[in-house]
């Protein structure tokens, strides 16, 4: 249960003004169809940190406990320093008409602004640091719809009052403290 509250809590946190919470916020003023576009950022997410969530898992297997802790506790930092660099929207990322219909144009642009970003990194790293695919993935899965349905449905009048830079104090404090414990806790040998 610890792998699906960290991850739900540290993803929602870490979304907050991400460019796939932004872009949540563009589809919704842009098309005016929730229930679309919340069903296609469910899915685009389920894909995503399921993928990413099997690469931690098999991270995993291929590198020893020792080596693990000391990529995991680096990266956990390097996330912590991310936190503190905002997102920009780039606007070829929503332009064009909806091809394939809100669902589809939400979920193929949900997926690719979601590689490479901090809450699938996040995933990777969770999934490898607590061998629990399932919570981790059903965790940080969560942790994006609560951060991103809400912004589908109140649109800009939440990110108006949420203070983005108090949220992303806190997400960077939450992983350099899961990068401390990475690198000082004791290692468990299987």
């Amino acid at each position: 249960m610890e792998a699906f509250f960290v991850s739900t809590s540290l993803v929602a946190l870490a979304e907050m003004g991400d460019k796939t919470q932004l872009l949540a916020l563009v589809l919704a003023a842009r098309f005016r169809k929730p229930w679309p576009i919340v069903l296609g950022i469910f899915v685009a997410t389920l894909a995503n940190h399921g993928l990413a969530g099997a690469v931690g898992a098999w991270v995993t297997t291929l590198l020893g406990p020792q080596v693990l802790r000391w990529i995991l506790g680096a990266s956990f930092i390097a996330m912590a320093i991310w936190m503190l660099i905002p997102d920009k929207l780039d606007e070829e990322e929503t332009s064009g008409a909806p091809r394939w219909g809100v669902f589809g144009t939400t979920l193929i642009a949900f997926f690719l602004a979601e590689m490479g970003d901090k809450t699938q990194i996040a995933t990777v790293m969770l999934a490898a640091q607590y061998h629990a695919y399932l919570a981790v993935v059903a965790g940080t899965t969560l942790g994006m719809m609560l951060a991103n349905a809400p912004v589908v449905w109140l649109g800009e009048r939440i990110t108006r009052r949420v203070p983005i830079k108090a949220v992303h104090m806190v997400s960077a404090g939450i992983f350099l403290v899961l990068g401390g414990i990475a690198l000082f806790a004791p290692v468990a040998t299987p």
